[in-house]
Order: C-alpha cells, then structure tokens, then sequence
C-alpha cells in the first residue's frame, strides 16, 4: 500500500504542476494532501492511521516537513540562503538602473564589424551580467527588447539571434553568483551528511571497525567553493557559444554579416566604452574576488553586491545632473581607506595598545560613517528617480518569497516521498543497477534533463537532489565532490531553460519579440546551445579537476589551511615528495653528507648522537621508498584479480542485507497484524510464506559467495596494512629526523637569550637571602617562565623549581633554596660554552639545512602547505579515485 500512496503523491503533484496551480502550493499541497489520505484510509481499512506508511505515522512526516523548514532558517551551517536576497537585489537593481542596457549597447558597438559580432557581444554581456546579476528573467528580456531588433535589422539569422540570446540569458545559472549554485549547496550540504552516515555505516559492516578514516570520507560543498568550482566551466561554455557564432558566422555569412559603423574608434568611443565596462567588472572582482581570496562569505559578499549595485545605480538614473558620481566616489573613497587602515592596524576597539592604533580606529570610524552617508543619499537619488527604489524592492520580495515559499514546500514533499517508502525504493533501483556509480550518475543525469522539460530549476534542485545526491556521494567507486556534482547538475539543469515546451527563457523572450519572429525559430535557435550545453556537461564530467581544482587550491592556500599532517593531504604529498626524492636533480642527500663532515665535537655527546641518527634517518629515506614502491606494486598487482571479486562478493552481501531487512519489515508486519483484535489469518500467512521465500533466497545468496573468498580478502588486508606500514615507516622515520635537528636548531640559535640569562639568576642570590619569600618565590617562577622557553634547559628549570619550593610554607628554607640555585648555576655555566660554540660554528649552516627539510622531509611539521606543494597537491586531490576495495 505504501507504493500506493507514493504513486498518488507523485500523481498529485504532476497533476497540480501540469495544470499551472502555483508551485509553492503544489509541492506542499500534494504532500498534506497525500498524508492525510493514507492515514485516514489505515484508519478506516485497518484501525491504525500510521499502517499505510513505510514507517511511522502521519504526525511524524508532517512534523517532519516543517522540521527541515525550520533547519532553513535556523541552523546557524547554512546562512547561506541569506544570499539570495542580496544577489536578486543587485540583478534587479542594475537591470532597472540600465546598467545593463549601457554595456550591452558599448559591447555591440565593439564587436559589430566582426563576423558575428553582435552575436559575440550578447554572449559576452550575457556573461557578464550573469556574474553581476544571475537572474534569467531580467538578462533575456533586456537582450530580447534592446539586441534582437538590432540582430534582425542587420539581417541576422532570426533562429540563430534568438538562440543566442536565449542562451546568453540562462549563463547566470553556472556563472557566480548564481541562486541555483547557493540552493545546490544548500542541498548538497544535508546530502553530504546523509551520505557520510551511509558510507560510514558500510565501512562498519564491511569491517567491523567503528571509526572510518576520515580520508574515506565525504567532502562537501559550502556556496563558496559551488562558486569558485562553476567558474571554469562557465568560461567553458561563453568559450563553446562564441566558437559556434564564429563558425555560423564564417560558414554561413549571411545568416551573422558583420555590422559596418559609421563612427570612428576615437577617444570619445574608447572613453564610453571603459565606463560602461569597468564600473560591472569592478563589481564582479568585488563579489567573487572578496569570496575566492577569503575576505567574504558569500553573504557578505553578497552585501558588497548590493551596496555597489545601487552606487552603480544611483550615478546612471542621476544622468545629465549635478554632482551625477559623488556619492559612488565618496563611497569608494572611504573603501580604500578602510582597507588601507585595516592593512596596518588591528582595528578592534578591545585590542587598542597605543596612540596610533586609536588615530586609525577614528579615521575608520569616520570613513565607516562616511560610507554610510553616501549610501543613503544614493539610496535616496534612486527612491526619488522614478520610483525605481520601490519596484526593485517589490520585485526582490516578490522573488526571494517565491524561492524561499518553495524551499519549504519542497521540504514538506521531500519528507512525505521518505513516508512512502521512495527514497528507500529509489535507493534500491539505483544501487541495483550493474555499472556502480556511472550507471548511477548517467541516469540521474537523463531524468534531470528530461525533467528539465517540464519543470523549473528550484524545483529540480530542492525536489530530486535531496532524494538521489545522498545515494550518489555516498558511491566508494568514484568518490565524487559534492562540488562536482553540484556543478554537474547545475550545468544539467541549465538546459531547463532552453528545452521546450516550459523553457522559461523561450517564454521570455516570445514575450518581448516582435510578430516577426515565430515560436518555431525560438525553438529552433536554441537547439544548438542545449547541445552545447550537454558538450559542456560532457567536458567537466570526464575532467573532474575543471571543477575541483579551483576550490581546493583556494582551501590549501588560505589562511584556514590545513596542516601537512591532515590524513587527506598524505597520499598526494607522499606522492609529491617520492618524486622529489628521486629525481636526479636532488642534491638533499649530498647536503647530508657535507654536514656529517662538519665539526661536531664541542657539543654534548646525546646531541652529536641525536644529529648523526638523524643524519642517518635522512639517508634511510631511499630503501623506505623502495619499501613502499615494493609493496605498492604488490598491492595493485593483486587489486587486478582481487577486485572483480570484491565487487561480486559485495553486491552478493548487499543483496542479502536487503533481503534480511525484507524479512525483519515481514515479521514486523506479522506481529502488528497479530496484535489486532480479529487479526487477518489469510494475510499473516501470506506475509509468512514471503518470509520463508526471503530466508531462503538469503540462504541462495551466501551459498553463491566464492569458497576461497575470506582467504583472498584476508590476503588483500595483509597487502594493505603491509603498505600502510610501509608508509608509516617513512613518516616515522622523516618526523623524527626532522624533529631532532629542528630542536638542535632551536638550541643553538637561542644563545642570546641564553647568555641574557645569567644576569637574572645571579640576581636571585640576594633577594633568596636578604628579600621576602614571596618576592623571591616570584621572581624565581618568572625565572623559570623564561628558561622554559629556551631547547635543552629543563634541568636548569627543574634546580630553580626545587629552590621556589623550598622558599614556600611557614619555614622558608634560605639555604636549600640558595643550594638549588647554585646547582642552577652550576648546570647553566656547563652548558654555557658548547652553546656558544655551536652558535658561532654550527647554527649557521645547521639553520640552513633546517630551512632546506622544511621542503621535503620536515614538510608534514609545517603549520601549512607551501603556495607551490599547495597547488600540486591541489590538482592532486581534484580528481577522483575509486575507494571501494576500501569497504
């Protein structure tokens, strides 16, 4: 019954969304709707309300449903919706402010005498105001009404001028800031969670063991890294859609001639140019420049958006009049005074330290006040400027609220599809799917363009992703980023808006053609594009790191940055570093052998032991990377004929999980039947005779499991912990090598501060005599407090320890306290000479060979990654591996 329900669920909404019921309606309507029926039906047909659902009862999903409402608002994790609003703003504010007319008039003025070149502009303002704006609607109706009649005019292909511009309208949904790229993450933030509980449950059945190494686990996706991962393919695809103009345009010269002009390229031209183009890319650096290097989140990026966006707006609806750019002047004016003050000062008014530090907390104060006047005077201009403030404010609410209506509805459709059994059933038909998880991905890809047909992209992204992205991120033999697969799918459902019959972007620009232009050239138009698309979609697909590598290489460079000793860093920078040490360049082993040769003799005989066991370790590391190249051979070789039957084995075992939660949900339904007052005979004994079928097909399944099987899979976790130690070996071995002559260092280059010490401990002597005991227990723990920070002096803080002691209590003992203290000073006049030795004769170069293992073998006790490993370790981790042979 159960599937019942489900189907009249999915009816339900098809129905309501078909016959243009509103969709915030639609998607919770149909989810009360449906509840509501299967409760009472078990309530009339079988006496219990909750009988007809997968699990639970009806107040459970509807309370569901308005739980992952609340998680929208007030889980703290993920504010990034707060985005949304900002970015609406600043699309709408400068589509009314026609900003975005003035740059699509410069550009075409630009590029018309190039063949194509009208075409060639629209994708490139297209492009641009969708990292400014990423609104459709706005970008395709202000094409449609200021381009199309201009492309028409010059006799261009009407299918070509209007798949241009219906194509050049949908770049805001891959381009940054893009709404679907902050809803996607929003989704595949939860999917990363739910994927990560599965992966690590199937770790702990396949193994036994609890805790699952975190380099196994899944990496999500924030709407930061959804932005920085879109960019290269939204270059990609502007790159793909201007190549096809161009070859129209040269293959078929009348369908895109060039456009002649009649005025010059002069000084007045280049000058209306560069300010119709620099104030939006100044806008866009601004947004996704402050989120790529770390200054923003996105929210506050967004905020940047908003505010620059009426700055914009207020000096070109002020066109022609006095003082047109003084607000948007003073605003940046005391932009880069902020910036500048905060380059040299701290500006927290609870950290002041100085009279500087308050001069800079005031000028920023001011520049901060500075700002805010002119912003509220650009606020005003705009306000007053036919009524442009108030239509950009109603028509953000009216657009945030439709988002934000079917996010919430979509949570409530969500919980009822889990009611019902769906995602369970979906789960089953995917996972069942010979191929793993390509097979997996390729359908879900088709049934997301194939929905693309008929619904719009929130839809898509708040309804189907958080049914089928936990299954898909939780799949071991790929290993896929919730950043790839956000990107992917934001590509796919790009085409939404260009595939017939419910495109958006044909309906918007059939509103705004002329009669001249048919629904039939629009279709037509766009088919080359949505070809494009899925070229694109094919593109970052085989070519993973297109999407990785940028957030990664801004993760590892950041000042957020792990430290080398993260196990997710450790196989790309062994990787690294093993083909550092072999190259034929490496002169590290020779350095070794020119400071073994150096003269050691004055120091103290555990630290010449200690320098020459490193010495030693460091020339070691050679056979330990043989060691691994050797049972890493070994490891593959076996993985050869080891993983077929790993995969026949697991998919044996799924199948016979599978089967046992069958039988477990059968008895459970047994004993509730049997629990009724006049249970159902004939029906218990079905449901027991399909309790006897699935025992005995779980029976089949472990006979068809290979004899040689645990043999063979214990031969493969041998190889594996072989290897694992063999690593573990070489880390062991490079750790302490460099740990040893980094302390060595320290030692020794601490001299100064050394000698500087021998002032206050013969100052200790009288007030230990002559002073109060707590002046000289004081002063004696500041003594201390110094020479613990000074490498190989603990038992000089040990002696001046023993001596505070022996001044404490009501009988301050004088003399043991002064014979600790002369022992102190006895340990620091022995150590005195072979530290000033090894200062002047050793540190230097000693310093120096530190300096040089902080690249290879001391890399993993660096606080962060070096910019140059960063970026190869970067592309290291962009692409996927198959982990399976792991669970």
């Amino acid at each position: 019954m159960e599937l019942f329900f489900l189907c009249i669920l999915i009816l339900t909404m098809v129905i309501a969304l078909t016959s243009g019921f509103p969709v915030a309606f639609a998607l919770p309507g149909s989810a009360i709707l449906t509840i509501s029926l299967a409760a009472l039906c078990g309530y009339l047909f079988a006496g219990d309300s909750s009988a007809y659902f997968a699990e639970g009862g009806p107040w459970q999903w509807l309370n569901a449903g308005v739980t992952n409402f609340r998680s929208i608002y007030w889980n703290v994790e993920r504010d990034t919706l707060i985005a949304i609003p900002l970015f609406i703003f600043m699309g709408i504010m400068l589509q009314r402010s026609k900003i975005a007319e003035d740059l699509l008039v410069s550009m075409a003025r630009l590029f018309g005498p190039v063949p194509g070149g009208l075409g060639i502009s629209v994708i490139i303002v297209g492009a641009l105001l969708a990292a400014t704006t990423g609104i459709v609607g706005a970008t395709v109706i202000a094409m449609g009404m200021i381009s199309l009649p201009a492309m028409l005019k010059n006799n261009y292909s009407k299918s070509l001028a209007t798949g241009t511009i219906c194509a050049s309208g949908t770049l805001g949904q891959i381009i940054p800031p893009s709404i679907v790229l902050i809803i996607l993450a929003d989704q595949l933030s939860s999917a990363a969670d739910q994927a990560s509980t599965i992966r690590k449950a199937a770790y702990r059945a396949a193994t036994g063991e609890f805790s699952m190494p975190s380099s196994l686990d899944i990496t999500s996706a924030s709407a930061g890294d959804m932005f920085m991962g879109a960019i290269i393919p939204g270059v990609i695809l502007v790159s793909l859609y201007i190549v096809y103009i161009l070859a129209v345009a040269l293959l078929k010269p009348g369908s895109a001639p060039p456009v002649g002009q009649n005025e010059k390229y002069d000084r007045t031209f280049i000058i209306t140019m560069l300010w119709s183009l620099i104030p939006p890319l100044m806008l866009i650096f601004s947004v996704l420049g402050s989120i790529l290097f770390g200054i923003a989140t996105v929210n506050q990026a967004g905020a940047i958006g908003a505010v620059g966006a009426i700055f914009m707006g207020s000096y070109r609806l002020h066109r022609g009049k006095r003082f047109r750019y003084l607000p948007a002047l003073i605003g940046l004016i005391s932009t880069i005074v902020i910036l500048g003050l905060l380059s040299v000062w701290q500006l927290n008014i609870k950290s002041i330290q100085s009279d500087a530090e308050a001069v800079g907390l005031v000028l920023a104060a001011t520049a901060v006040f500075s700002m805010i006047v002119a912003l509220i005077w650009a606020i005003t201009r705009i306000h007053r400027t036919d009524n442009t403030l108030n239509e950009v404010m109603t028509a953000t609410v009216k657009t945030t609220s439709m988002v934000f209506i079917i996010l919430i509805g979509a949570a409530m459709l969500t919980s009822s599809f889990r009611a019902f059994g769906g995602e369970e059933l979906v789960k089953h038909f995917l996972t069942s799917m010979p191929g793993g998880f390509w097979t997996q991905f390729i359908v879900v890809m088709i049934v997301i363009f194939i929905l693309g047909f008929f619904l719009d992209f929130i839809e898509i992204a708040v309804v189907v992703v958080p049914i089928v992205a936990p299954i898909l991120l939780s799949a071991t033999d790929a290993n896929v980023t919730a950043v790839w697969l956000g990107v992917m799918i934001g590509i796919n459902m790009q085409t939404s808006f260009l595939t017939p019959p419910f495109g958006f972007a044909l309906f918007y620009l059939r509103g705004v053609a002329s009669a001249a232009v048919k629904t039939l050239d629009i279709y037509r138009g766009v088919i080359p594009f949505i070809c494009l698309q899925l070229l694109t979609l094919l593109i970052v697909g085989l070519v993973p790191p297109l999407v990785n590598y940028l957030p990664n290489r801004t993760f590892l460079t950041s000042e957020n940055a792990p430290p080398p000793m993260n196990p997710r860093l450790q196989s790309c920078i062994d990787e690294q570093q093993i083909q550092s040490y072999l190259a034929s360049d490496n002169s590290l082993f020779t350095e070794v052998e020119r400071m073994e040769n150096l003269d050691m003799a004055f120091l103290p005989d555990n630290y010449r032991d200690d320098l020459k066991q490193s010495y030693q370790a460091i020339k070691k590391i050679i056979p330990l990377i043989t060691q691994i190249k050797d049972s890493e051979l070994a490891l593959k070789t076996y993985e050869t004929e080891y993983a077929p039957l790993h995969r026949q084995v697991r998919d044996i075992q799924t199948a016979q999980q599978r089967a046992t939660t069958r039988v477990e949900q059968l008895k459970q339904d047994i004993k509730r039947i049997q629990g009724e007052n006049q249970p159902d005979m004939k029906q218990v004994n079905q449901l027991e005779s399909q309790v006897a079928d699935a025992e005995l097909e779980i029976d089949r399944l472990q006979k068809l499991i290979p004899d040689d099987w645990s043999e063979r899979h214990e031969k493969f976790i041998d190889l594996t912990k072989s290897h694992a130690q063999s690593i573990n070996r070489y880390h062991n071995n490079s750790d302490s090598a460099y740990e040893t002559i980094s302390r060595i260092t320290r030692t020794l280059q601490q001299y100064d501060d050394y000698e500087a010490l021998e002032a206050d401990l013969l100052g200790l002597k009288e007030i230990i005599e002559e002073g109060p005991p707590e002046s000289a227990i004081t002063r004696i723990h500041e003594t201390e407090t110094a020479v613990a920070k000074l490498e190989g002096s603990s038992s000089i803080k040990s002696a001046l320890y023993k001596a505070r002691r022996a001044l404490k209590g009501e009988t301050p003992d004088r003399e043991k306290g002064q014979e600790q203290l002369n022992y102190a000073l006895e340990l620091y006049q022995q150590q005195r000479p072979w530290r000033e030795a090894g200062y002047k004769q050793l540190s230097p170069a000693l310093h120096a060979f530190e300096l040089t293992l902080r690249h290879n073998v001391g890399l993993r006790q660096q606080p962060k990654l070096e910019t140059a490993m960063a970026k190869k370790v970067a592309a290291c981790l962009s692409s996927h591996k198959n982990i399976s042979l792991s669970f």
